[in-house]
């Protein structure tokens, strides 16, 4: 038996260490400041160090248990996320918040095999709600929930 015993996890913690050297790495310039009065360059220094350490738990967890090996590139679930990630940078302005945010999310299930409208609304609807507590409710942002094209503003 070799010391890989599930290539798919091995190979997904690889790519978690690189992504989050990577950002760390463009984090470095940017002012720390400290827990209580966060610079900017405190809060992806922090997110880059959580993801290398879910990189080293799943890296080592397909050192120590049995899986399968990788069975190919979801390319469906990658272009749906990546042009819906697009597709909420430039209509946020002009939709506002929440209606981009809800279609970011329910057309992000699409990309999934297992996609169900129902299963995708609800979770849009709880997403929606979630986001508008946490952001405008909560951290106060001062966020358009309508946009011009939809009469807000």
């Amino acid at each position: 038996m070799g010391l890989i015993r599930n290539p798919k996890d091995v190979l997904s913690g690889l790519l978690f260490l690189v992504i989050a050297g990577i950002f760390a790495w463009q984090a470095q310039d940017l002012s720390m400041g400290t827990a209580v009065r966060m610079g900017p360059g405190y809060f992806p220094m922090l997110l880059s160090g959580l993801l290398g350490l879910l990189g080293i738990i799943v890296l080592v967890n397909g050192l120590r248990f049995p899986g399968e090996m990788p069975s190919g590139i979801a390319w469906r679930a990658l272009f749906v996320l990546v042009g819906v990630v697009v597709f909420f940078g430039f209509a946020v302005r002009p939709l506002g918040f929440l209606p981009a945010l809800g279609i970011t999310v329910f057309v992000s299930a699409a990309g999934s095999r297992l996609f169900r409208p129902l299963t995708a609304l609800l979770i849009t609807i709880a997403m929606v709600v979630f986001a508008w507590v946490v952001f405008i409710k909560g951290l106060g942002l001062p966020l358009p929930l309508l946009g011009p094209w939809l009469g807000g503003y």
